[in-house]
């Protein structure tokens, strides 16, 4: 049986792989500590479970949603940004929902992306951005993101040769995996060069509720012009523990929306109605405040449990301001798999290889603030067992 050529070029999913060399361990009779998936260990809010539950009983709901989605969600993603961001958007026409983040960004390159294209792509970044450029047929340029130039891309190192095939240029702040965050100034230069060079930007904003010590992720659609040139990505997944319910939303030109749009209506028909009026009990319910404050706090609780650990094992690593991530420099000796597979078998606890997202995440692991500060601790205190710097 032969596969196409595109799946043959498709690597194992990371976390797919993870997962095989957990079940491996626990088969062994070991206690696994996971800090490898970003999957929020707390339940969904009570709030929005009991709308889901009023909403899945009504027969109205039990239909094909309308191909754009309930107008309901839409008005509600727009008075969120309204509200956080301070950025107007036009619910019939900025925006799109989503069944979660990761399938639109999956799909936006076929929307734009011939055979012999180029995208701009973070390195390290999430698979997805070159998976979703390869099934396209377009090929990935890996911008570096170095430690020295704090994690952002340095976007005077592309070439105008490279510039002039680029269609899509892949950004995401706070981000994954490093928990780097940009700034305002950063967005002005992203749109400038984009509009220089005909370029579409995708904002991955999945991290923009998970910030710490008086810190405000910045919406890339906050920045003056950014509405002409892109999208910004988003979902409820993790500032309200839905990862499962798959639900967001890509908002921002609505030129761009409408090509994504019109490939949506042919691939898949929507979320389910109840799915979408629990989103809008997310965004608009009074308690959601507290809800991402509650989240907010708890992560950066962990956040600190785990960088006081490296610190005391000589690990010189960057605090995070943002993300429920802590990126950090395997010991000398070891290159990311190596060092991961060492935890693994010597302690028990997962951690995701840098290697795993991308060329220039080699050097480094992502530990995911996922767990329980009492197994954080547990996890953190094998580490410092057998692991110097």
């Amino acid at each position: 049986m032969k596969k196409a050529d595109r799946i043959e070029q498709l690597p194992p999913y990371l976390f797919a792989e993870i997962d095989k060399k957990i079940r491996e361990t626990v088969n062994k009779g070991v206690d696994v500590i996971k800090l490898g998936i970003g999957d929020p260990d707390r339940p969904t809010p009570q709030y929005i479970i009991d709308r889901m539950v009023e909403e899945v009983a009504l027969p109205r709901n039990h239909g094909y949603p309308p191909d754009e989605g309930l107008t309901e969600f839409r008005e509600a993603v727009s008075r969120y940004y309204s509200r956080r961001f301070k950025v107007d958007l036009d619910p019939d026409r900025e925006v799109v929902p989503l069944i979660g983040s990761k399938e639109g960004i999956a799909h936006i390159s076929s929307c734009f992306v011939n055979p012999g294209d180029i995208n701009l792509v973070p390195d390290p970044g999430y698979p997805v951005y070159p998976i979703g450029t390869l099934f396209a047929g377009g090929e990935a340029y890996r911008m570096p993101l170095l430690e020295k130039n704090d994690f952002l891309p340095d976007l005077e190192e592309i070439s105008d040769q490279v510039a002039s095939k680029a269609r899509l240029m892949f950004l995401n702040y706070p981000n994954n995996p490093t928990g780097a965050v940009a700034s305002e100034e950063f967005f002005k230069k992203a749109v400038n060069f984009a509009k220089d060079h005909d370029i579409i930007i995708c904002h991955d904003g999945a991290y923009l509720d998970i910030a710490f010590d008086g810190y405000k992720p910045v919406s890339f659609l906050e920045v003056p012009g950014a509405k002409e040139v892109g999208i910004e990505f988003s979902s409820l997944s993790k500032p309200f523990n839905m990862t499962g319910w798959r639900v967001g939303y890509a908002v921002g030109s609505a030129e761009v929306l409408e090509a994504l749009y019109r490939y949506k209506t042919n691939i898949d028909s929507g979320n389910f109605k109840a799915v979408q009026y629990a989103g809008v009990e997310a965004l608009d319910n009074p308690a959601s405040k507290e809800q991402v404050d509650s989240m907010q706090k708890l992560y950066r609780e962990r956040r600190d449990v785990v960088v006081k650990a490296l610190q005391e094992a000589g690990c010189p690593l960057s605090v995070p301001q943002a993300s429920f991530y802590v990126w950090a420099p395997v010991p000398e000796g070891y290159n990311s798999q190596d060092f991961v597979a060492y935890l693994l078998e010597e302690t028990g606890v997962v951690v995701t290889p840098g290697k795993g997202f991308g060329e220039y995440g080699e050097g480094y692991f992502r530990i995911a603030l996922t767990v329980e500060v009492e197994r954080l601790e547990e996890a953190m205190g094998r580490i410092k067992k057998v692991v110097n710097y």
